[in-house]
């Protein structure tokens, strides 16, 4: 899997914190826009956080690609509607070559069942190279390909919505592959505006955990795991 933050609202901390104290000044915009101090800005996120007053993140937009992911893992993207996704299309490109597949870890670690499941890849990518030769186009084709092809695609959100995304998917009854995505795209962001996504991730940070009797019982360790992420990136930000 491969992650990267293509592009991201310039100085994003600095508009938040804007777009915050205009809320709460009486003072005209020119004056609101002359302050730029990243102390004061930081501080103004943390209070906009902690009242819960999160209108001011979706100022901030950043973008993703993502490439080597599988299908299944974007049928789940989807879900999260205040996003913009762009996708490559089976319809339009054509894997008369094969295609890339994603084995899940529980698979990889049983060698006969792993040599079985790349024998189905192999049939399957055949089967869709005699469609192909059989001038069968790629739109219909592509109805014998798997859930474990790979895809890449272009995510777009905003960062109220990210921290959304990031307390849902970064918890450990997430499913693994969209887990290992939100990681990388939380510490992507991370190293370009710490402030918005402060105490970012699994629902468990901010208190107990929201799975309630399905919960991993682990929360301690989740905690260890995201207070180094944040270490880790911190001692490495833009900002």
């Amino acid at each position: 899997m491969f992650v990267s933050l293509l592009t991201y609202t310039p100085d994003s901390e600095r508009i938040v914190a804007t777009a915050a104290r205009l809320c709460y000044s009486a003072v005209n915009f020119q004056t609101l826009t002359q302050s730029n101090i990243p102390d004061d800005n930081r501080q103004m996120i943390s209070k906009v956080l902690a009242l819960g007053h999160h209108g001011v993140l979706e100022h901030a937009v950043f973008s993703f690609a993502a490439e080597g992911v599988s299908r299944a893992l974007t049928h789940q993207l989807v879900r999260h509607r205040i996003a913009s996704f762009a996708q490559q299309s089976q319809r339009y490109v054509d894997f008369d070559s094969g295609f890339d597949y994603e084995v899940p870890p529980t698979i990889a670690e049983q060698p006969e069942l792993a040599a079985r499941f790349d024998d189905e890849m192999r049939r399957l990518a055949a089967l869709y190279a005699d469609l192909r030769e059989a001038g069968i186009a790629a739109e219909d084709a592509r109805f014998v390909l798997p859930n474990a092809a790979h895809s890449r695609l272009i995510i777009t959100m905003n960062a109220r919505e990210l921290r959304h995304f990031f307390r849902l998917r970064c918890c450990r009854r997430a499913q693994w592959e969209i887990r290992d995505l939100a990681k990388l795209m939380l510490k992507e962001v991370l190293k370009v505006a710490p402030a918005l996504f402060q105490e970012a991730g699994p629902g468990c940070l901010a208190g107990a955990c929201p799975e309630g009797q399905m919960t991993c019982g682990a929360t301690a360790e989740v905690r260890r795991e995201f207070a180094d992420l944040n270490f880790d990136n911190n001692n490495n930000s833009c900002q």
